[in-house]
């Protein structure tokens, strides 16, 4: 029996004067899945989860959401979804109890329920312990999982997590991504999700790219990684110059160098490495073998490397906390 969408998307445009942020995308997502959006800085991914969520109104398109207009019914999709920002959003200055009954009473939850979901989200979360403590005084990965017990509490269709693990160590990622499969198994809840890690991106059933506001690939991780059409071969030589133009004459082969070494893609390429070792005239220092990743398919589409994009929001999320860390002085 095929799976229903929870989420229908068609043809979304969003202009912000002469800039167009989103440029005719259309995709659908299905019930219960985890669903990753991927996309270098500025691609218009937060843009479409803002349109998703009834936080930005599209310019032309349409957009549903369990079967509601996002445009139109937007009281009926806050209903069915569960947000938590690449930016915190907590009430610091409120305890985690104070954050998680203040948001049951946004979303009228009967107070016949509203403690029994409070306590089953704090224990899920594993924070009952630290309910009435001051969420100022919370470690990084601690808000992310009370960011997350505020998202689920009133028992949302789709979860909608953008960068849900910038700036957290791994081992707090590890806990959280277990925390959230879980999840998908026990509620079927779908997962919608945005994240520079490409670790992250391999949970994803299905996975679109956007660039520059349009889609430009759609599929599940196994058939975008047969996009990049073999095995990749790192190669480091005593002249990398040279022995780009080498391969580019001898082999037919377009090798990217990025100042340090070359990387290429090649079918078989265990095979061809015997070959390339014996007939390439440039001193070689270093040679390896490597599978396909998401990275690679990322760099083929885009040019540029999902790592280097993590990177520059690691780094934009450390500028952001020393803000914070200096304004408290």
């Amino acid at each position: 029996m095929p799976k229903s969408h929870i989420i229908e998307v068609e043809h979304l445009v969003k202009n912000y004067a002469d800039l167009v942020a989103v440029n005719d995308v259309s995709f659908a997502v299905d019930e219960g899945e985890v669903f990753g959006l991927l996309g270098p800085n500025g691609a218009g991914k937060t843009t479409v989860i803002n349109i998703l969520c009834t936080l930005s109104k599209p310019t032309s398109g349409k957009a549903l959401i369990n079967g509601f207009d996002v445009n139109h019914q937007q009281s009926q999709v806050r209903q069915c979804i569960g947000l938590v920002f690449q930016d915190p959003s907590l009430d610091e200055r409120l305890t985690a109890l104070e954050n998680l009954e203040f948001h049951s009473r946004v979303y009228n939850i009967p107070g016949s329920l509203r403690k029994e979901r409070i306590e089953q989200m704090l224990g899920m979360v594993e924070l009952w312990e630290r309910r009435r403590d001051i969420v100022k005084t919370f470690s990084g990965g601690m808000k992310r999982r009370l960011e997350l017990a505020r998202g689920l509490l009133h028992h949302p269709k789709v979860l909608f997590l953008d960068e849900p693990t910038l700036g957290l160590d791994p081992q707090t990622r590890r806990r959280l991504w277990d925390f959230i499969l879980s999840l998908r198994k026990t509620e079927g809840t779908t997962v919608f999700l945005t994240t520079h890690y490409m670790d992250e991106a391999e949970y994803a059933n299905h996975i679109a790219v956007m660039d520059y506001g349009k889609l430009i690939a759609l599929d599940n991780p196994k058939e975008l990684k047969s996009m990049v059409g073999g095995d990749m071969i790192t190669l480091s030589t005593v002249d990398d110059q040279k022995a780009q133009a080498e391969l580019q004459k001898r082999y037919n082969i377009q090798a990217r160098g990025d100042g340090e070494q070359l990387t290429f893609e090649i079918a078989n390429g265990d095979r061809f490495i015997p070959t390339l070792i014996k007939g390439l005239d440039t001193e070689i220092i270093s040679i390896s073998l490597r599978r396909p990743t998401l990275d690679d398919v990322f760099l083929k589409l885009t040019g540029r490397g999902l790592r280097d994009e993590a990177v520059k929001s690691e780094f934009k999320e450390m500028v952001r906390q020393f803000g914070r860390h200096q304004r408290r002085r």
